[in-house]
């Protein structure tokens, strides 16, 4: 350590004499990150063969001498040595794999703990090994994503540098995983960066290719899966992918949803954390004896099937539901893995059996069930990940084949659209939007896009109906201040807005009339309107367009259907709500630079009415030796506590502390009957 820590020493002596420019610096630190993500994915392949060797072949040989249910217990005596690894090498994690990256990308400058990387790569390595349902990308990714942080911290760069290096490195994880150097580039930049281009682009694409060339002189230039020769014979047949996709789309949302469902479940079962992924290896274990398949990342069975092994219809459906479910539980119990892998093998196996049905049903088409598979595969991890360029070009790299781009282009823009549709939220996106972060273009997104119309919209306010008069129509709108209030028909449909300027054209228009104007007579009718689920800044954007100061919300399912009404006043609200949010953005962001360094944990706490802490100074609280109230959020001030200030109900403090500790600050924040 001491002689890493004189070279290092050197290296920014040298930088400091020779001042080179900061380009050169970068591209070489990518240089370093492209090879050692290669290296380190190499190494992390042969330890997951050497791990099955020595758990499927050698042990589970010798266990076999006792009967064929045997093989069950291997994935479950894997959860218990990846259970101690990761309880006491590794240490709790606010987000699992890719998604983890993401936000630190976003909010912590690229900086992660790369020094847990070897016990996680060691233990999603005996995951696999061992037959857990899980992939090998994820790992793959957060190797060279670490180690692109580890060389920029070294270095001390700056936050953009370092997140370049971050997106470097996953490249090079993408790379050398699928020997795909291409696709690695893509979901570096649609996924990490959030951006295609920009000033990362020559860094990414350096790392990717670099981490290519050392996979293929060690491991060769095959690609991933060996398939015989496929066509696209017929126009005809563009209709039967519109169909896959439009299948893949809903597939690809159960499998998210399905992934958080379970893996809510664990988080709330309150067993030992080391012995979950123990519970998880038995139950694949257990579906494992009927469904070998299923065990381990899959690809054997993938390639079978893209070779034209044909396996009942029934029994690839049965694949793609113990798949789908076997893999949330294995990530859910705690297995390090990747969902990646998973979602293609869903993917072959829903091809497959689409292929082999429509196969049945026109026989004069002449269709290849395997092509369908292939095609599959890529349209159900473009709508679980939502980056349809690098699930084509991921497939295109994988199978070497670029005849049938046309179908599954089209397949995989079908298959995202709809999960966006069903699923707004990725794979990967989806648990850091439940803890309130939303990103785009690797950042978080500016505060007023993440506001909803319907959390300022009016819920509360008068409306007209068409047969009331006018005088009646202007006495409420000076009762109730307003320009313009929502008609509504004798069915309380919505069917038109009344404003000053409409009563103001009617009695001009009423001198020449010998009856009163109705309210229905002279309500402007076509009418621009908001959804409660679009953000703000598109309805503001509306507003602006036609110069107008209220827009109704209506149901996206029913525009006739008056929910709400949208006012230039609510920009208040919006503003005020935007400053709260920002500021416990910036709260999240403090405590992910914080879990950035070695060794701690940090944790949110709320503070509850009637907790021990509540109305007393700081000073006056029993804390734990071992832990630190690193800030404070109260509203929307970050405050740095100090002995003197007062605790409130409401105040959620950001404690660095080992997980043991970690309950006794609970107990002093939380009232006695929900301590956990």
């Amino acid at each position: 350590m001491l002689k890493l820590s004189f070279t290092t020493n050197r290296i920014y002596a040298w930088l400091d004499h020779h001042q080179p420019p900061a380009s050169a610096v970068l591209g070489i630190a990518a240089l370093l990150v492209g090879l050692a993500g290669g290296v380190g994915v190499w190494l992390f392949k042969q330890l997951i063969d050497w791990v099955h060797l020595l758990v499927v072949t050698n042990f589970g040989g010798m266990l076999a001498r006792w009967g064929g249910w045997t093989a069950a217990l291997l994935p479950m005596l894997g959860g218990v040595v990846v259970g101690l690894i990761i309880h006491y090498m590794v240490g709790a994690e606010r987000h699992h794999g890719v998604a983890g990256i993401m936000e630190a990308a976003a909010l912590a400058g690229g900086r992660l703990r790369y020094k847990r990387v070897p016990a996680k790569a060691v233990a999603a390595a005996i995951s696999i090994g061992s037959g857990a349902s899980v992939g090998p990308e994820d790992p793959s990714v957060q190797i060279g994503a670490n180690l692109g942080s580890m060389f920029g911290q070294w270095l001390h760069l700056s936050d953009d540098r370092i997140r370049a290096l971050v997106a470097a490195g996953a490249a090079a994880g993408i790379s050398a995983a699928f020997n795909a150097p291409i696709a690695g580039i893509f979901f570096a930049l649609e996924i990490v960066l959030g951006e295609i281009g920009g000033s990362a682009f020559g860094v990414v694409v350096l790392a990717s290719v670099v981490s290519a060339v050392f996979t293929q002189a060690v491991s060769g230039v095959q690609p991933a899966f060996r398939i015989p020769a496929y066509a696209f014979n017929s126009a005809w047949e563009l209709p039967l992918y519109l169909g896959l996709g439009l299948l893949a789309g809903p597939v690809a949302s159960l499998y998210v949803r399905t992934l958080y469902i379970i893996q809510d479940r664990f988080h709330d079962w309150h067993i030992p954390r080391w012995s979950k992924p123990v519970v998880a290896g038995l139950a694949v274990g257990i579906v494992g004896l009927f469904l070998p398949q299923i065990l381990g990342v899959g690809y054997e069975t993938i390639e079978q099937i893209l070779n034209g092994e044909h396996l009942a219809i029934g029994l690839l459906l049965g694949l793609l539901v113990a798949k789908m479910v076997l893999t949330a539980v294995c990530i859910g119990g705690g297995f390090p893995g990747g969902v990646f892998a998973p979602s293609l093998f869903l993917g072959a196996m829903l091809g497959a059996a689409f292929g082999q049905g429509m196969e049945q049903l026109f026989p004069s088409l002449t269709l290849d069930p395997p092509a369908f598979a292939m095609v599959g595969m890529a349209a159900v991890l473009a709508g679980a990940v939502h980056t349809p360029l690098t699930a084509s070009l991921l497939l295109f790299e994988m199978t070497n084949d670029y005849r049938i781009i046309l179908p599954l282009m089209f397949a995989v823009v079908v298959s995202m659209l709809i999960s966006q549709q069903l699923q707004k939220d990725s794979v990967y996106t989806l648990g850091l939007a439940r803890k309130g972060i939303r990103i785009q273009r690797g950042r978080d997104i500016e505060v007023l896009q993440a506001i909803t119309v319907g959390e300022v919209m009016d819920t509360e306010m008068p409306t007209l109906t068409t047969a009331e008069t006018l005088e009646a129509a202007t006495e409420k709108l000076i009762q109730w201040r307003h320009h313009g209030l929502p008609v509504l028909d004798e069915a309380g449909e919505l069917v038109g807005i009344l404003t000053v300027q409409d009563i103001e054209r009617a009695q001009a228009a009423g001198k020449e009339s010998e009856r009163p104007y109705l309210v229905g007579d002279c309500c402007t009718r076509r009418l621009l309107v908001a959804y409660p689920d679009e953000t703000l800044a598109d309805a503001l954007h509306r507003l602006s367009v036609r110069d107008i100061g209220r827009l109704p919300v209506v149901a996206r399912d029913n525009p006739h259907h008056l929910l709400g009404v949208l006012r230039r006043s609510a920009m208040i609200r919006a503003y005020d709500l935007a400053l709260t949010r920002r500021a416990s953005l910036r709260h999240k962001a403090h405590q992910v630079r914080l879990g950035a360094v070695q060794g701690i944990n940090v944790d949110e706490i709320v503070i509850e009415v009637g907790a021990v802490c509540e109305g007393v100074h700081v000073s006056e609280v029993a804390w734990p030796h071992d832990c630190v109230i690193a800030t404070l959020r109260r509203g929307r001030q970050l405050i740095i506590p100090r002995g003197d200030t007062v605790l409130r109900a409401g105040d959620v403090l950001t404690v660095v502390a080992e997980n043991e500790t970690q309950a006794v600050v609970r107990a002093l924040c939380h009232v006695p009957h929900r301590q956990v």
